[in-house]
């Protein structure tokens, strides 16, 4: 079994947990990689321990059975940009705060690996949003877990933003910008702009407006079959769009269309997960202030 670790800006206090998980991996034989952000992270400790060998550019990413992300949701998402059509199943390791897709705690790594290593878990598979452009954005990674983002820049004008369904007019957004949210997305940014909840494996798109000028106007959930289009006006010259957190600038001349990518993400689930737990956990959920 071949495993790769992926960190960004690990803090110490926390890469013993790391030394500890490479020794269980390779007590079972598993080849562990490291990628080269992660190896930096750890590289002041490598006399006292043993590094395992750097991801190179060398390496087919096929040949991986599993990535273990260890970090925060954000971390979890640069994996997938890392991983990309290959799917290679991911786990989460949380070191954040918040952790919707990076489950497991830094107490629970040992009885993590033994599970994942004794086949008691399953797999998830998460859908992501694919941009098409007219011209080449994001060096070809253009596609994303949690949602793709239309936003105004360097100006306090709003922007407008005409959407369409498969050709069909939808509304026109004067508003900061614009969501599209796929369900796992639907726990991020979307959800800090007022849009719904939705399960993980659900079928749908939320298209939410951000800081909309018309109270009136809601997010709308479509369904994931569905083609967004969109044109773009506002006084200034130039807009970011953006995919999970990578952002460029492009101006109006720019056609934009997104559609769900051909590829999934694997995110690996152990039995005892439950997405609803973690929603009462993360969002407060019953429980009572005034106790």
């Amino acid at each position: 079994m071949n495993v790769l670790l992926h960190g960004i800006n690990i803090l110490p206090e926390f890469q013993n947990y790391i030394q500890q998980l490479i020794q269980i991996f390779e007590k079972q034989g598993v080849r562990v990689l490291m990628t080269k952000s992660l190896y930096q992270c750890m590289g002041k400790d490598s006399k006292k321990h043993a590094l395992p060998s750097l991801l190179t550019s060398n390496t087919p990413l096929d040949s991986l059975d599993f990535v273990l992300s260890i970090g925060g949701d954000g971390t979890l998402l640069d994996t997938i940009s890392l991983i990309g059509a290959h799917q290679t199943p991911i786990l989460g390791i949380n070191t954040g705060r918040m952790g919707f897709l990076a489950t497991i705690a830094k107490e629970e790594i040992e009885l993590a690996v033994k599970d994942l290593l004794a086949d008691r878990y399953s797999l998830e598979d998460r859908s992501l949003v694919c941009l098409e452009s007219s011209i080449p954005l994001f060096d070809g990674m253009n596609f994303g877990l949690n949602e793709f983002t239309i936003h105004k820049r360097d100006t306090s004008s709003m922007i407008t933003v005409h959407t369409y369904i498969d050709g069909d007019y939808l509304n026109s957004y004067w508003a900061d910008g614009l969501i599209v949210s796929t369900p796992t997305g639907s726990t991020g940014y979307s959800l800090s702009c007022g849009g719904p909840l939705i399960s993980p494996l659900a079928k749908n798109f939320v298209i939410t407006p951000v800081s909309p000028h018309n109270l009136n106007v809601r997010p709308i959930v479509v369904s994931d079959d569905s083609e967004i289009s969109f044109k773009i006006e506002g006084r200034s010259e130039k807009f970011l769009v953006s995919l999970d957190s990578r952002s460029t600038p492009i101006d109006a001349s720019v056609t934009l269309k997104v559609k769900k990518e051909k590829f999934v993400a694997k995110l690996v689930k152990f039995h005892n997960y439950s997405f609803f737990d973690t929603l009462r956990q993360k969002l407060n959920w019953g429980y009572d202030m005034r106790n």
